[in-house]
């Protein structure tokens, strides 16, 4: 748990709530979490469901893994402490955004179980929605895909503390979605999505 360093800061409300900023745009705020191993498809699957979204005339913002690392936690680095702190933050930045109305999309590996039960712990005690996508893939598919590399640099020796390599993915025991992008198809991973926002009332109007 962070400490409160400031003194003398105190929540000042306003006169608008979040009710009448759901109302403006339709639709409630959420935070859709996508968790999973590098390479598993969390990017890919927000992506996707961050343009069909907006197709379908809803406000959405995508908060990916390396995009953040870039700008506000250019700072952090990938030992625990720093992963905990990237989650976090982002943590607080998805709820800023579920504030607002907006849909939020983010995906990150959030390898540790503790960091994202402490990001539902934060929404939930704000009476905000939170989903947390389980983007499931195996290891060996992961690898095979590598995107970006990194998994033959960590077998290399050349990337240390990598998530499924030499440090753990802590699997989501009782995740809201559980897509196996391995087995599915993107298409059928967006219908998923879709259905579970529509159950979960985010939408106002029936697509």
């Amino acid at each position: 748990m962070v400490q409160q360093k400031a003194t003398n800061v105190h929540w000042h409300e306003g006169d608008v709530t979040r009710e009448h900023r759901n109302r403006v745009l339709g639709q409630k705020g959420a935070t859709i979490w996508f968790t999973g191993l590098s390479g598993s498809g969390k990017s890919t699957v927000a992506c996707a469901l961050e343009k069909e979204l907006i197709n379908r005339g809803h406000i959405t913002y995508r908060l990916d893994g390396d995009n953040v690392r870039l700008g506000i936690n250019k700072n952090l680095g990938f030992s625990a402490e720093d992963r905990h702190e990237n989650i976090r933050r982002i943590g607080e930045i998805s709820k800023l955004f579920v504030d607002t109305g907006i849909i939020s999309l983010s995906s990150f590996i959030s390898p540790y179980r503790a960091d994202r039960d402490t990001v539902r712990e934060l929404h939930e005690a704000a009476g905000m929605d939170f989903i947390e996508v389980w983007v499931d893939c195996s290891l060996e598919e992961a690898e095979n895909r590598d995107p970006k590399g990194l998994y033959k640099k960590a077998r290399a020796g050349e990337i240390k503390g990598f998530t499924g390599i030499d440090d753990p993915y802590e699997e989501p025991k009782n995740p809201e979605v559980h897509l196996r992008s391995d087995q599915m198809t993107l298409e059928e991973e967006i219908d998923i999505l879709l259905d579970t926002l529509k159950q979960r009332g985010i939408f106002f109007s029936v697509d």
